[in-house]
């Protein structure tokens, strides 16, 4: 086609007008700018969605009231926002029509890229609340699914109402009794583990040394035998044994019960911590690795397995709160050193005042280190009180996911009760 009329037609949504080619040249590298280097039919079918060739007129299905937009900025080269539209579907069309966001006019550049940076906090804040209450039906149907294989599984009814059970505690009055005795047994492990610790519950022999009281020895069995239990039957009963492994809480009773396995081995086939060395070392930390019993709680208790999904997807602002303690930390050890080095007070190197600069960054103030200049105090009252507002930044954040979470965790609840009570 020629454009020796210096005319062209232009039809966007059913709004028709005529544009001079002239206007169109100032901007080649625009959509309607390079019509004007089309040779072909084919050419200018590429750039627009359909072409009259009686009427010379090219036709583009788009936002009609927008175009009017792009005309006058082919009259005046000034671009300005379209306010019924929300900024990406905005930044679409100039991009569609080969505009750049550089040609907007002054009165609209701040408003529009403001517009886009809240947008795009609005995102970041949604994706940081990863697994939210929205995804629960996607959870809620992984747990149909994993009821499903039960169907091919011999004696798969069975299994699934006694796993069910054994994994929610509301589902019937035989789990909420397994339950209680499973709360009962870890609370009496941690129980035993404190008692045998204090000095007048231990026993010594002839070599010095420490033997084990024989009731709390009778308890810690009993206690290493029902988690023993629990962890087997839930492998045994689990309808997905490949994802039982994947789950941090079974991971968790896991851990709970190899300790005592492996010290019981070490003790049966090389004899007492006494003899060992160094492996009796060993053997004393993975004793010790007990404690982590009470997170078998957690597999009861929906306030601890929200707090453990919340801390997983807050990395952001623990890493934010972790990186203001630091920064915060180093600058009042700096000042707090330079100020108290010659007292001799316990501010000797700024390492030392690391540990003093923690305690009062995160007001817990133990009392042991304490500067006595006054710029050393000053330098303390700025510490402790850049902690608080450092300390309480990501708090609301942090509460705010914890409840989505709770929410979370009681949905589950309830559609695992529902669906095992539909069969």
């Amino acid at each position: 086609p020629s454009f020796e009329e210096d005319v062209i037609n232009i039809n966007v949504g059913g709004l028709r007008r005529r544009l001079s080619s002239s206007a169109l040249s100032k901007f080649p590298d625009t959509r309607l700018g390079r019509l004007l280097s089309c040779d072909s039919e084919e050419s200018i079918l590429q750039l627009c969605d359909d072409y009259d060739v009686s009427a010379r007129e090219f036709y583009f299905d788009r936002n009609p009231g927008f175009f009017l937009y792009v005309l006058h900025f082919y009259q005046t080269g000034k671009l300005h926002v379209m306010e019924e539209l929300c900024v990406f579907s905005f930044c679409q069309e100039i991009e569609y029509w080969g505009i750049n966001e550089f040609f907007l006019d002054s009165c609209c550049s701040y408003r529009y890229h403001e517009r886009k940076l809240e947008s795009r906090h609005h995102n970041w804040d949604e994706e940081s609340e990863v697994s939210s209450v929205d995804t629960s039906p996607d959870e809620i149907s992984d747990i149909n699914h994993d009821l499903l294989r039960y169907s091919t599984l011999r004696c798969g009814n069975v299994r699934k109402r006694l796993w069910l059970t054994m994994e929610n505690p509301g589902y019937s009055i035989p789990s909420k009794l397994f339950s209680f005795v499973s709360i009962s047994v870890v609370l009496v492990s941690i129980a035993t583990m404190c008692i045998h610790s204090m000095p007048e519950y231990q026993k010594v022999d002839e070599n010095g040394n420490v033997l084990d009281e024989p009731i709390l020895h009778k308890l810690e069995y009993f206690c290493i035998s029902w988690f023993t239990f629990e962890v087997s039957s839930r492998l045994l009963l689990s309808p997905n044994p490949r994802k039982f492994f994947k789950h941090p809480l079974n991971l968790i009773d896991i851990v709970s019960v190899l300790p005592f396995y492996f010290t019981l081995l070490v003790d049966v086939t090389m004899g007492s911590d006494s003899e060992l060395g160094n492996l009796g070392k060993v053997v004393q930390v993975f004793r010790l690795m007990r404690i982590f019993r009470v997170l078998k709680l957690a597999r009861h208790s929906t306030g601890l397995r929200s707090l453990g999904a919340t801390l997983k997807h807050s990395y952001r602002e623990v890493g934010i709160l972790l990186l203001y303690l630091a920064v915060g930390v180093s600058v009042f050890s700096g000042v707090a050193y330079t100020a108290e080095k010659e007292e001799d007070v316990g501010f000797d190197t700024i390492p030392a005042c690391w540990w003093w600069g923690t305690v009062s960054m995160t007001t817990v103030g133990y009392g042991d280190v304490v500067p006595v200049t006054v710029a050393g105090k000053l330098a303390a009252s700025g510490c402790i009180l850049g902690g608080i507002l450092v300390v309480a930044l990501p708090i609301t954040i942090i509460f705010n996911k914890f409840s989505h979470f709770y929410r979370k965790q009681k949905a589950l609840e309830a559609a695992v009760r529902n669906s095992g009570k539909k069969d």
